[in-house]
């Protein structure tokens, strides 16, 4: 880059360096899983899902007859700390519904 020096008039040249942006790793994923029991309800397991992983009534009315006939299933997908998040929520909310519902989280490799 040029310019004038404005003291003397005369084209002083400047280095420029390259800044190079540093190359940012993809957060790692986990998936939030929701566990098959013989106590808790179907219509609470459609709720929790619902509630707070925010599906439909459809989608959740699949993903918990998914739990309940493979005896797990993947409630969502989010980085760590929101799935982590999720999971004791999930559980807190179903202890004070007294529903024996257990969620667990599992990393995703890739």
């Amino acid at each position: 880059m040029s310019r004038k020096d404005p003291d003397h008039g005369a084209v002083v040249e400047k280095d420029l360096k390259t800044i190079e942006k540093p190359k940012l790793k993809r957060p790692d994923r986990y998936e939030v899983l929701l566990h098959n029991d013989d106590y808790t309800t179907q219509e609470f397991v459609v709720h929790i899902l619902m509630r707070f992983f925010h599906h439909d009534a459809t989608r959740a009315q699949e993903i918990m007859l998914h739990v309940h006939t493979r005896g797990v299933g993947v409630a969502g997908t989010y980085t760590y700390d929101l799935a982590e998040t999720k999971a004791t929520q999930t559980v807190r909310y179903a202890r004070e519904h007294e529903m024996p519902l257990q969620c667990s989280i599992r990393r995703i490799d890739g």
